[in-house]
């Protein structure tokens, strides 16, 4: 496990260097550039961080956070404020650990997502996880709008290993989780995941079709947690942020899956949407490997976006 953490960190250091040339070197003209902390010094930070995909409420409460700081510690060197602002964007990102308490009850976790953002590619990597944790998953191919979303699905629960329940073409996906329900609590399941249709630009469709799903829920499973993810698409900046903010309005959002931080310039987005929302990225994908989705550790994330001194010597490590 060591080795495969440790070897998605290099994947991410790798994936962000887009992100950080985008951001870092920014950061390093400002901090070696400035002689003195003032007003022009803060406005021109505030410039990085808002190009850098980190959106207005991440940045004034980054901000705010270095301002206090620096007044408080007296520091007077630009440059002494970088490791005060990387520690401050960790704190802004750290997920709790109770964010995972599904993973250890019973559970149903609803994917949604709109179409080509790795929804189905996710679940499937998702059930993947759990399996490797020794959980029995059930799968529910709920999105039976897009024809090819099932084929994909079946691809990755053989590989995964995980047992299936899909629906035709076409078919209603209330009925699919209603199925996968009945399945799920014979096979005496730990987790079941659907995978749901994201159609974003028909939203009164898409309530009506997660009010059902979370009717047959409630009715049919009430002993299950049920945890809803929303799964971005990180290489979309500020449009990633617009779909969070839209899904979260017609369904009870619990968590970001980001996915594609892999040769984005975009990766701050994922510091946006946790601010802008307050609701956290939970996992991030890096890549099309079965283990290049893991929970999110925002410790690792802004030490490989930032590449400190630390981080290379892990990397060598």
């Amino acid at each position: 496990m060591a080795g495969e953490k440790k070897g998605f960190f290099k994947r991410l250091v790798s994936g962000l260097t887009k992100t950080r040339d985008n951001i870092v070197s920014g950061f390093d003209a400002l901090f070696s550039g400035f002689s003195s902390i003032d007003d022009e010094f803060y406005e021109e930070l505030e410039e990085i961080l808002i190009m850098g995909d980190l959106g207005i409420n991440a940045t004034t409460s980054i901000l705010d956070k270095l301002k206090s700081e620096v007044s408080e510690k007296h520091i007077k060197e630009p440059k002494q404020c970088k490791e005060l602002l990387i520690s401050s964007i960790k704190e802004t990102m750290r997920v709790d650990k109770t964010e995972y308490a599904f993973e250890d009850r019973k559970s149903v976790l609803l994917i949604i997502g709109v179409n080509g953002v790795g929804k189905t590619t996710s679940v499937g990597k998702l059930a993947g996880i759990f399996k490797s944790q020794g959980k029995k998953v059930v799968l529910a191919a709920a999105d039976t709008f897009r024809a090819a979303a099932s084929e994909q699905l079946t691809m990755w629960a053989e590989r995964a290993g995980v047992e299936l329940i899909g629906g035709q073409e076409g078919a209603d996906p209330a009925s699919v989780v209603y199925d996968a329900v009945a399945a799920a609590k014979s096979r005496n399941a730990d987790i079941l995941i659907c995978d749901t249709a994201g159609r974003l630009h028909n939203k009164k469709n898409l309530m009506e079709e997660l009010r059902k799903i979370y009717r047959i829920l409630e009715k049919n499973y009430p002993e299950a947690y049920l945890e809803t993810l929303v799964v971005l698409d990180g290489t979309t900046g500020q449009n990633a942020l617009a779909q969070a903010r839209e899904f979260s309005s017609v369904a009870n959002v619990n968590g970001i899956i980001l996915t594609k931080l892999d040769g984005t310039a975009k990766g701050g987005i994922a510091i946006a949407i946790q601010s802008e929302l307050d609701i956290p990225v939970k996992y991030i994908g890096v890549g099309e490997k079965i283990d290049d989705l893991q929970k999110f550790d925002a410790d690792a994330f802004v030490d490989a976006l930032f590449h400190t001194e630390e981080t290379r010597n892990q990397d060598k490590a």
